[in-house]
């Protein structure tokens, strides 16, 4: 399942990259770059059975709900 993951993010990588680059999209690339590692760190983490924090419990530390 891992391995499904990981060429799932490659192609999205091939896929989007190349164009950012033709048309020097440096801060959408950057950004593009960040959101695509937190989802592939997330889904590899899921595909492997590792356990995974809940996002409300951080939300409501940030903000002190």
């Amino acid at each position: 399942m891992a391995i499904l993951v990981i060429l799932i993010f490659l192609s999205i990588i091939l896929f989007e990259v190349p164009r950012l680059v033709r048309e020097e999209m440096w801060r959408e690339l950057a950004v593009f770059s960040v959101l695509l590692a937190i989802g592939f760190s997330i889904s590899l983490a899921q595909a492997m059975g590792l356990p995974i924090p809940n996002p409300t419990k951080i939300i409501e530390t940030i903000f002190g709900f």
